[in-house]
This record gives C-alpha cells, structure tokens and sequence, in this order.
C-alpha cells in the first residue's frame, strides 16, 4: 500500500502545482520567448551584413556594446514588467535550480518552471524566424546561436562558470540588501550588457541552457552543447553555496 501510494502523491502534488500556479508557468515561458525574439531580432540589425547599422560600425567591440545594451536592457524590462514582478523572472533553469536549492521555490514548481522556460526558449527562435526569414538564419546571426569561441569548449566552460557565477552572487547579495534590493534587475541587466560585450566573443555569452537550446534546436547548431548545460548551473549553485556559508 505505501508503494502504490507514492504516484499517487506524486501526482496530486504536480495536479496541485499546475492548478495553483499555472499562469507563473506561462509567463516564464513568455518571458524567455521575448528574450530570443529580441536577441534574434538585434542579432540581424548589428550582424547581417544587409543591415545599414552592420555596414555603418566597422568596430567588433561597439557593435558587442550595443548588442549588450540592447539584450541588458530587454532583460531589464522583462525583470520590472508585471510578468516578471509575479513569476520572479528567473526565466533561467540555472536560477530556477538555485533557487531550488536555497529552497525558495518548491520542486514541482521548478520542474514546470524549467519546462515551460525550455519551450518559450525555441518558441521565442521560432517566432523570429518566421517574421525574420532568412535574415535570421543567415550565418552572420545563426539564430543568435551561442557557440564557444575560437579558443574552443574549455574556455567557453570556464567563462560560462565564472559569469554564471558572478550574476548569481552579485544578485544574491542586493536582492538581499534593504537599501538595494528593489535595484537587482538593474544589476543583472548590467552584468548581462557587459558580459555580451566582453565575454562573447569566449563562449558567446548564454548563461542559460533554455536561451541555448532554443536557438540550437531551430538552427541545427548543437556545438558543445554540454558547456551550456553544466557550466551555468554550477557556476549558479557555488555561488548560492557561498552565499549560505
């Protein structure tokens, strides 16, 4: 009896979860979708070589200046928007997975938080392509494909851990600073804009394996996927880690 009474469990927990939180769900996935449209989106204005703003900045390090202020400030507005505001924004598995484990969010919900996030990640791609055509799949943009640079996987997976872990700290420490709190998104958007500048050209800058997965699945791109699906959530859980101690 106590065998077969575990499905049962399981399944009024999930049953429960779906019920009580379902539009938080969604709006994680919305969130994310919104986030690769813009990344498409900017990725054919400042790379395409059609695009009048490519043929005009001649300078790697601008045009991944103002790659980096667009998607901080597209993470940014997403964060303090009244989606982010109810579901938390994590729009991330790596933050779901930290905030997991520093159990500020109960396991099915981050179950169905990640799931929802994976499917609003190819979702966002998908809609970009088809507005977009062969402007986003152009090599130039890829589908704004985060890929390792020439100096290969293991520094990609380096860079991934390190960024990772720094965002993840830097937000644990103002969310939970009275004075600063409320600023945490404006935080986050800056690291975002700075890594994009500087730290792309490494790893191509994800941080997240769902923003990973959805430009890979509609471009076909599954060049060392593992990096981005080990190094964010570890780089994410020593900072948590950390921060506890």
């Amino acid at each position: 009896e106590q065998e077969g009474s575990k499905p049962n469990g399981w399944s009024e927990g999930m049953t429960a979860a779906l019920k009580a939180h379902w539009p938080e769900y969604l709006m994680e996935s919305l969130e994310l979708g919104i986030f690769m449209i813009s990344a498409c989106a900017f990725s054919v204005l400042l790379f395409h070589p059609a695009s009048p703003v490519s043929r005009t900045i001649n300078n790697d390090l601008l045009t991944r200046a103002l790659m980096g202020l667009a998607m901080g400030s597209t993470a940014i507005a997403i964060i303090f928007s009244p989606l982010g505001k109810r579901s938390g924004a994590h729009f991330n598995p790596a933050v779901t997975l930290t905030y997991l484990r520093l159990g500020k969010v109960a396991p099915w919900d981050a179950a169905f938080y990640i799931a929802f996030q994976f499917v609003g990640g190819i979702a966002g791609v998908l809609v970009a392509s088809l507005v977009l055509g062969n402007l986003v799949a152009h090599a130039s943009v890829n589908y704004s494909a985060t890929l390792p640079g020439p100096s290969g996987p293991t520094r990609a997976f380096l860079a991934e851990l390190i960024i990772s872990f720094i965002l993840m700290l830097v937000v644990l420490l103002v969310s939970n600073t009275k004075r600063l709190g409320r600023w945490t998104g404006l935080f986050a958007g800056a690291l975002v804009a700075t890594y994009i500048t500087f730290e792309s050209p490494i790893s191509g800058m994800s941080m997240n394996p769902a923003r990973t997965f959805g430009s890979a699945v509609v471009a076909h791109t599954w060049t060392a996927l593992w990096v981005y699906f080990t190094a964010p959530p570890l780089g994410m859980l020593l900072a948590a880690q950390i921060y506890i101690r």
